[in-house]
């Protein structure tokens, strides 16, 4: 089974793109993010041309999240609410979470709020949603082995996960306060799929499109998969795919691909 997370920045703009991509590298299921599009007007023909069923959660210019899967997934699901009912709605007005199961592997797409800015509504805002992340994910954990948690976090966890140039002190995508809610999330048992096979730093999946940054590396790692234990042990491989950033008017992002 393959796993691809891509944030996209607008599935109509890049869909030429993203069915090339599809085309060459037919995964079982892609988990797209920054869809920016209500689900009525997601461009689905030329995905169900390839074989593919559509799972979406979209809104009009911000936000959404798709999964793009080979076989129909079970048990699908859309915001934090479906497993915490009891939530305030305010958490699923943004649409940033989708889940669904594909052979007994549970998929969670995730589009984490950017912040913005230290001090700002948006961070704030930001803590909070990882907070009922955290508790999203505990219940899902209770009830179910083999999960991955996938998508853009919009933190990079590590210091090696950022270019060298990037003064990481109250600097948004890697403030202490995100990266102990992170570290907080994993402590509920799950593992970083890319760092089982690469240790090293310099390896990115966000550059800006400012400074030319992706041709000068001046990079990211913020999109990640997370594995459950069971999973983590059958995980092959972890890679990073840089083709779709060379391309013209790409995504910021490029894809992720976990294989078990």
């Amino acid at each position: 089974m393959k796993i691809a997370t891509w944030n996209v920045n607008s599935i109509r703009t890049r869909l030429e793109q993203v069915i090339d991509w599809l085309t060459l590298n037919p995964v079982d299921v892609l988990c797209l993010q920054e869809i920016k599009v209500v689900d009525a007007e997601f461009p689905r023909s030329p995905f169900e041309q390839l074989g593919y069923n559509l799972y979406i959660s979209g809104q009009k210019s911000y936000n959404g999240v798709a999964l793009i899967s080979r076989q129909p997934l079970v048990d699908v699901s859309s915001g934090f609410r479906a497993i915490l009912p009891d939530l305030h709605h305010e958490w699923d007005e943004q649409k940033r979470v989708i889940t669904g199961v594909i052979d007994g592997v549970r998929i969670v797409n995730l589009y984490v709020p950017n912040g913005a800015a230290v001090g700002t509504e948006k961070y704030d805002y930001k803590l909070r949603w990882l907070t009922a992340l955290h508790e999203y994910l505990r219940l899902l954990v209770l009830s179910q082995r083999a999960i991955c948690v996938c998508g853009d976090f919009n933190i990079a966890l590590e210091d090696k996960d950022i270019h060298e140039q990037v003064s990481t002190e109250n600097h948004i995508m890697a403030t202490e306060a995100e990266r102990q809610a992170l570290r907080d999330i994993l402590k509920l048992g799950f593992a970083d799929a890319f760092r089982k096979f690469t240790t090293e730093g310099g390896n990115y999946s966000w550059w800006d499109y400012r400074s030319a940054a992706f041709r000068r590396n001046l990079g990211w790692r913020i999109d990640h998969h997370y594995l459950t234990p069971i999973l983590y042990e059958r995980a092959k491989s972890c890679i990073i795919d840089t083709a779709p950033r060379k391309l013209t008017q790409p995504s910021d992002h490029v894809p992720v691909i976990v294989e078990f």
